[in-house]
């Protein structure tokens, strides 16, 4: 049967971000976070990231991404990256479209997860995930499914600031390939730029439509290859 915890006391974190890894790391277990970007985004895919950070790496810039500027986040990612292993889990457009960006979301995650777990010696003990609960099967690791998880574990937080600037180093390629949507500026997000763009210009192939379409007039598009609406995200 699935263990999840739903909400953990807010009270427990508000001092100690790592709670939960100090007492794994002290039992020799593994314990990673998991969080996604772009759920709420018009353009693009849904990127999560599973991260396990090395016992007892800290850092203060372990946080939640959303209260780092892009500079200290991009200093994170560096950090993160050399004291940790991780894995990202992308789901497109089209399956956002054609199952709905919870099912999506949830498909993104599971996909790092199973990345990052064909990397590691041993298996997780314990998954934290921000705000979606998961199921990894009757003897998958222990789940933790919590609100605003980053900011109360430290691998949550590591797991949403390398989603997020990776998800923006995707989005400012695609802004080059896609232009007029001012896509490297909003990253695939209803700005008042793209969703008047979209009004002007319709949709591209990588928009969502279930998302952009009350944004747009019309739904005449240049029409890209197939080649190369799925080679973007190679």
């Amino acid at each position: 049967m699935e263990k999840i915890i739903h909400n953990a006391p807010t009270q427990t974190f508000q001092t100690d971000a790592f709670i939960f890894e100090r007492e794994k790391w002290a039992q020799n277990a593994i314990i990673c976070g998991i969080d996604e970007v772009g759920r709420g985004c018009l353009f693009g895919p849904v990127v999560a990231c599973c991260a396990v950070l090395k016992p007892f790496s800290v850092h203060p810039l372990l946080k939640d991404s959303k209260m780092l500027t892009e500079t200290q986040r991009e200093q994170a990612a560096l950090w993160i990256k050399a004291h940790s292993w991780y894995a990202f889990g992308i789901i497109d457009h089209r399956e956002i479209d054609q199952y709905n960006i919870y099912e999506a979301t949830k498909a993104a995650m599971k996909k790092a997860y199973f990345g990052l777990a064909a990397q590691l010696v041993g298996t997780p003990d314990t998954v934290l995930i921000d705000a979606v609960p998961l199921y990894f099967g009757a003897n998958g690791p222990k789940i933790i499914s919590m609100t605003k998880g980053e900011s109360k574990s430290i691998s949550i937080a590591a797991a949403s600031i390398l989603a997020k600037v990776h998800r923006d180093l995707i989005m400012e390629r695609l802004g080059k390939q896609f232009p007029g949507y001012a896509l490297e500026k909003n990253k695939g997000y209803g700005a008042q730029v793209h969703t008047d763009a979209l009004q002007q210009k319709g949709e591209s192939l990588l928009h969502r439509k279930s998302f952009s379409s009350s944004f747009k007039k019309n739904t005449g598009t240049k029409n890209e290859s197939h080649e190369q609406q799925t080679s973007l995200f190679c």
